[in-house]
């Protein structure tokens, strides 16, 4: 098929335009496509930073809980008077207190002298913890009478108090009908534990 002159005249505007449209075209797909490339990377880096910031709020809540959970302990260490300087006088009167209420028949003990416990790992930088082992010589009539004097001691405060020993032997004494006899004797190595941050002492 063959194009007079005057006919390829007529169909140059209208091919100009076809081939301006197809160029437009492409340059708009090619803009969409850089658009959405855009889009694309702004969406990832907004996933990005959402994810960053709930990691962060996560670590803050746990951390919030973690010294929630301190300050419970703390509470609960300064409410057992644990904290801080060792209280020897609070430790006699509590045993003297034990033994009349008690009515233990014979109730000696001896307080070593303070020192310096192993550190413990994960224990803050300031904190130490230091034990008084308490020698303890008690005369029983019964086995319960020793556990009592125990849990008794424990809940006196002043210390935490770490069982390192107890022993039982019997007496052999024979009971009489006049007087009570104990028939054991408890012989116990006790840590009375005290906390000191010398943090709060500067």
């Amino acid at each position: 098929m063959s194009f007079t002159s005057a006919e390829l005249k007529r169909l140059l505007l209208p091919v100009l335009a076809a081939l301006a449209m197809l160029g437009a075209g492409a340059g708009l797909i090619w803009a969409a496509g850089q658009s959405l490339l855009a889009a694309e990377r702004r969406l990832a880096a907004a996933q990005a930073e959402r994810k960053q910031n709930a990691e962060r709020l996560s670590r803050i809540a746990e951390e919030e809980r973690e010294v929630s959970q301190n300050l419970d302990i703390y509470k609960q260490l300064k409410n057992l008077n644990v904290l801080g300087e060792e209280r020897r006088l609070e430790w006699a009167d509590a045993i003297t207190r034990i033994r009349s209420q008690r009515e233990l028949l014979d109730l000696r003990y001896r307080v070593e002298r303070q020192k310096l416990l192993v550190s413990a790992p994960g224990k803050p930088a300031n904190v130490d913890f230091y034990a008084s082992t308490m020698k303890v010589d008690l005369a029983l009539l019964h086995e319960e009478d020793l556990l009592r004097f125990l849990a008794d001691l424990r809940a006196s405060g002043n210390a935490y108090y770490a069982v390192k020993k107890c022993a039982l032997e019997r007496t052999g004494q024979v009971a009489t009908g006049t007087t009570i006899t104990p028939r054991l004797r408890g012989d116990c190595d006790i840590d009375l534990i005290t906390i000191m941050d010398r943090a709060a002492k500067q």
